[in-house]
């Protein structure tokens, strides 16, 4: 199977790089803070939402503000552990740095933090403080091909999470799934791999295209 995109997408956590250790340490300090129970963070969809909007689903509105600011805290200082995942190097590197873009659930500050500890630096990065609604509203992968001045229609989106993958198809873009975080019968996508170790790209005068390797 192969795509051909004109640009190209990227979700980070879960699908660049692996925060998770950071994640589990930042979040348990912080609902232990906040008197947040296990059983009321399995209540509510986690992956590929904004801090905001997960934080909002667990206190009331007037506690929001702070514990969005202190999660940010501890997360940003706390990049300890963050990796790339299998294949993200070699694939960045052969794409071209106006043909790809970063489009995270996270806030510009945490991002950069999580991209810098790897070395990766986007030309092109969308972040929850760039939109008004996030994942999995589209606004945030509209944006980015506005901002590589392409068609949606001629974008291919990269997700580890469901919330992610809804915004893509709203925003009328292929999807390519990593079974980073979920299970590959949980993602719902034009294709559906293990990480980005298993694809390759090659740049051609029209874009790039997109294959699975033998």
């Amino acid at each position: 199977m192969t795509i051909h995109a004109h640009a190209l997408l990227f979700d980070n956590d879960g699908t660049l790089v692996s925060s998770y250790d950071s994640v589990v340490r930042c979040w348990t300090l912080w609902a232990q803070e906040y008197g947040v129970t296990a059983g009321q963070f399995g209540q509510v969809e986690l992956h590929g939402r904004t801090a905001a909007e997960i934080i909002g689903d667990l206190l009331p509105a007037d506690l929001v503000p702070e514990a969005v600011v202190r999660v940010e805290q501890l997360e940003v200082a706390d990049v300890s552990g963050v990796r790339l995942l299998p294949g993200t190097r070699e694939f960045l590197d052969a794409l071209p740095a106006d043909r790809w873009a970063v489009v995270t659930s996270a806030t510009r500050r945490l991002a950069e933090a999580r991209l810098t500890a790897v070395g990766v630096t986007p030309k092109c990065l969308v972040s929850a403080d760039d939109v008004t609604r996030g994942k999995p509203d589209p606004e945030p992968y509209l944006l980015a091909a506005r901002q590589l001045g392409a068609d949606p229609a001629d974008c291919v989106v990269f997700e580890d999470a469901p919330a992610g993958l809804r915004a893509a198809r709203a925003a009328g873009m292929r999807t390519v799934a990593l079974a980073t975080t979920h299970r590959a019968e949980e993602l719902d996508a034009d294709l559906v791999v293990d990480d980005l170790a298993a694809l390759r790209a090659l740049v051609t005068d029209g874009g790039v295209e997109i294959s699975v390797r033998d």
